[in-house]
C-alpha cells in the first residue's frame, strides 16, 4: 500500500500535516508492506529536508500513490482521480460552501474518508485536533485579556515553537484576582485546562467558585451537567442530557454573573440549549468581559460570538446592548477570541499528535482487512457514489437542500 502525504493547498496556508517524518519512520517500521512517499511543500511545518533526513522520499509523485492523505480541503483542480483521499472535508453537515467539492469528488470516483468522521464502533472520534485548539485557545484567550485591559502583551503563539513554549509566556503574566470558568471536559476542555494548570492557576470547586472570593486568580471546569439542569425540576445527568437535551435549559447564568473571564470549550450538539443568549449578556449581573469561544459556533450557544475571528485578527468587541460588532477595549465591550483554526498556530506539535493517532488507529485498519471497521465507518464514498452511512447528504449533494 503506498501513501501520498500532500501538500496543502487551500488558502490561508495550513502548515499541518497527517503524519510527521517520525511518524513515516513508525509506519514503515511497523507495516513492510506500507510505502510513504511526500510531495514537496514550501510551507509544511516539517521541511522536505526532514522528511529526507528520516529516510522517506519527497517526490512529486502523487499520481503513484493509492492513498492521499491530507488536513485541509483539497481544491477541486487538485483532486486526483480514482484515489483514496483522507482529509477534512467538512460536508458531514450539509455545509454550503463545499457542496461543490463534494460533487467533484464523486464525479472523479474518488473514495473520500473524512477525519471528523474516524471513530470506534461507538462512534467516538479517534483522530482530532482538539486539544490543541484547546491549548491554543486558552492561551489566546489570556492574551486578549491582557490587551483589553492593558495590562501585559503576550506574543501570538504562532510565533512561539511548543506548547511548553506557550506556559513558560504565560507564567510571566500577573493576573489580577480573576475567576476563569472552563466549559468542556473532553479534548478541547481539557487541553485548555492544561495550560491554566500549567501556569499555576488554582482550581476550585463549583460551590467555591460561585460562592467564595480569593485573593488570586482561579477557575473552575465545568461539564454539560452543571451548566444545564431539567425543565421539569427532575435531578437529571450528563448521559439523559445527551439523550434529551431538549428537556433541558442552560443554568450558566450563575456562572456568568461571578466570571470575568470564559473560556468556551465544550461541545454543542443540536437542540441543546445555548449557554446564555444576547438577552442574558445585557442583564446588569452578566460579569464576563473576556470570551476564548474555543468551539467558534457562530450566533450559536456563546451569544457574544457573531463571527469567527482570524489569526491575522484574533480579536474583535462584542457590544451587549446594540449586539454588534465594536472596539474590543471599549469599557461597555467584551472582549471575543474565535478564532476557527486554532491548531494551525502551533501546527508541529499538533501535527505530532494528530499523527500519532492517525498512526495508532488507521494505518493498521489497510493491513488487517479493516477488522475494526474504522474505514468502513469513515467512508463517504465509493465508485462515484454516496455510501450507505452517508446517503443523507444525497438531497444537498443534488442541491436540493
Amino acid at each position: 500500500m503506498k501513501f501520498g502525504i500532500i501538500r496543502e493547498r487551500k488558502n490561508p496556508p495550513d502548515r499541518r500535516v497527517v503524519l510527521s517524518p517520525e511518524a513515516c519512520k513508525e509506519v514503515l517500521a511497523n507495516h513492510p508492506k506500507a510505502q510513504i512517499i511526500v510531495e514537496p511543500s514550501p510551507i509544511r511545518v516539517f521541511t522536505d529536508a526532514e522528511y529526507t533526513a528520516a529516510g522517506i522520499e519527497v517526490a512529486a509523485k502523487m499520481e503513484t500513490c493509492e492513498v492521499l492523505l491530507g488536513v485541509k480541503e483539497v481544491p477541486i483542480e487538485a483532486l486526483v482521480p480514482n484515489k483514496k483521499y483522507f482529509f477534512f472535508s467538512h460536508t458531514i453537515k450539509k455545509q454550503s460552501y463545499n457542496r461543490k467539492l463534494l460533487q467533484a469528488v464523486i464525479e472523479k470516483h474518488i473514495e473520500l474518508y473524512d477525519h471528523e468522521v474516524i471513530t470506534n464502533a461507538k462512534g467516538q472520534r479517534l483522530v482530532a485536533f482538539g486539544r490543541y485548539a484547546g491549548i491554543v485557545g486558552a492561551y489566546n484567550g489570556f492574551r486578549a485579556y491582557g490587551l483589553k485591559y492593558d495590562l501585559f502583551e503576550l506574543p501570538k503563539a504562532e510565533t512561539l515553537t511548543d506548547q511548553q513554549a506557550l506556559i513558560t509566556a504565560l507564567k510571566q503574566i500577573k493576573l489580577p484576582n480573576i475567576k476563569i470558568i472552563l466549559t468542556g471536559k473532553g479534548r478541547v476542555g481539557n487541553g485548555a485546562k492544561e495550560m491554566l494548570d500549567g501556569m499555576g492557576l488554582k482550581n476550585v470547586t463549583i460551590s467555591e467558585y460561585l460562592n467564595e472570593e480569593f485573593d488570586e486568580p482561579v477557575y473552575c471546569q465545568i461539564d454539560a451537567s452543571d451548566y444545564n439542569k431539567r425543565k421539569d425540576g427532575v435531578r437529571g445527568n450528563k448521559a439523559d442530557f445527551f439523550e434529551n437535551p431538549e428537556a433541558y435549559k442552560s443554568n450558566f447564568f450563575r456562572f456568568a454573573a461571578v466570571s470575568d473571564f470564559y473560556i468556551a470549550g465544550h461541545f454543542y450538539g443540536d437542540g441543546a440549549p445555548y449557554l446564555y443568549s444576547r438577552e442574558d449578556a445585557k442583564h446588569p449581573d452578566f460579569k464576563i468581559k473576556v470570551v476564548a469561544d474555543i468551539s467558534c459556533d457562530i450566533d450559536g450557544p456563546v451569544a457574544t460570538t457573531i463571527r469567527p475571528s482570524t489569526i491575522a485578527d484574533p480579536i474583535y468587541g462584542y457590544d451587549p446592548i446594540t449586539e454588534t460588532e465594536t472596539d474590543f477595549k471599549s469599557k461597555a465591550a467584551i472582549a471575543v477570541m474565535a478564532v476557527d483554526n486554532l491548531p494551525c498556530e502551533l501546527p508541529r506539535d499538533a501535527s505530532v499528535g494528530f499523527g500519532a493517532a492517525f498512526v495508532k488507529y488507521v494505518i493498521p485498519a489497510f493491513f488487517n482487512d479493516d477488522e475494526d471497521g474504522i474505514l468502513q465507518r469513515a467512508r463517504m464514498t465509493k465508485n462515484g457514489k454516496l455510501t450507505k452511512r452517508y446517503a443523507y447528504l444525497q438531497d444537498f449533494l443534488d442541491g436540493k437542500e
